[in-house]
């Protein structure tokens, strides 16, 4: 995944951090017995977000339990599993998927297109699962991989196409809340595709990669621009969110969407300026 969308551990009550690290390691084990140890590599906080906001939109019934792990051997760790768990799961997967692809494309990692093939399987596996949604998802992919090698630099249309595919997976249902799912995932998806042109686009440069950002990277005011673009993308964003009756965990939904998102456009733009003090 990407780990834009995270959490403001600073700005979060204690009680608060463990429900939410209760889903993530629900996510983990989700992850484990759906797919394995290579499924559960995968795993990254981004979708953690999609499982808390669908489970407090939607209220499934939700098991509590202990577990141990790896990471954490000698404590257990609290989990929460419901139908959302195994969707954010999937969805995890299928992300990994297309990353290992676009990985594998971009700069002949020879692991990401080792850990692709060993992928397939559970893809194929997805596709019958969720027929539909990933024939979407698989054509919008296809149009944003045939945009990036013509080198399109629209900012709207490429991070439209990415938005499009986040919009797929945050409406899981085709139901009253389908469509607001959609225009949040949406608006989500434009932010992380362009935080992650703009994180990208020195080295993207010097690599001679594709990056849609960089004729604005000349300009005088390429990071205010910027700037503005992400903050209206995630104040359309949020509106969306509080269009949906959601109480359970709200705040900690509001605290990754008003600040968490931000802390790696911070840590990005801290780094770039203090690259220019220093040059």
């Amino acid at each position: 995944m990407f780990g834009y969308i995270i959490i403001n551990k600073g700005d979060m009550k204690f009680k608060e951090f463990d429900v939410y690290h209760s889903y993530y390691c629900g996510l983990c084990r989700s992850l484990k017995e759906r797919y394995g140890v290579l499924g559960q590599i995968s795993l990254a906080y981004d979708m953690t977000f999609l499982v808390m906001l669908l489970s407090s939109l939607y209220e499934p019934e939700t098991r509590e339990g202990m577990t141990k792990c790896i990471a954490h051997p000698f404590e257990k760790q609290t989990v929460r599993r419901n139908f959302c768990t195994d969707y954010g799961a999937d969805m995890n997967v299928l992300f990994t998927y297309y990353k290992c692809k676009d990985d594998w494309n971009d700069d002949r990692k020879v692991s990401k297109l080792a850990y692709g093939k060993l992928m397939r399987g559970a893809y194929r596996r997805l596709c019958s699962d969720y027929s539909e949604k990933i024939k979407k998802i698989d054509a919008l992919m296809r149009e944003l991989s045939a945009e990036e090698r013509k080198q399109n630099d629209d900012i709207d249309r490429m991070t439209g196409l990415f938005g499009e595919i986040m919009g797929e997976i945050f409406a899981v249902r085709k139901d009253e809340w389908e469509e607001s799912l959609h225009t949040l995932g949406n608006y989500l998806g434009k932010y992380i595709y362009l935080l992650d042109a703009y994180e990208d686009i020195e080295e993207d440069i010097k690599k001679n990669r594709y990056n849609p950002l960089k004729k604005k990277y000349e300009t005088p005011d390429f990071d205010e621009e910027v700037k503005m673009i992400l903050t209206m993308m995630m104040a359309g964003c949020c509106k969306e969110f509080e269009k949906l009756p959601v109480i359970e965990n709200v705040e900690i939904l509001r605290n990754i969407l008003y600040s968490g998102v931000w802390y790696r456009y911070e840590m990005v733009r801290k780094k770039r300026e203090s690259g220019e003090e220093h040059a």
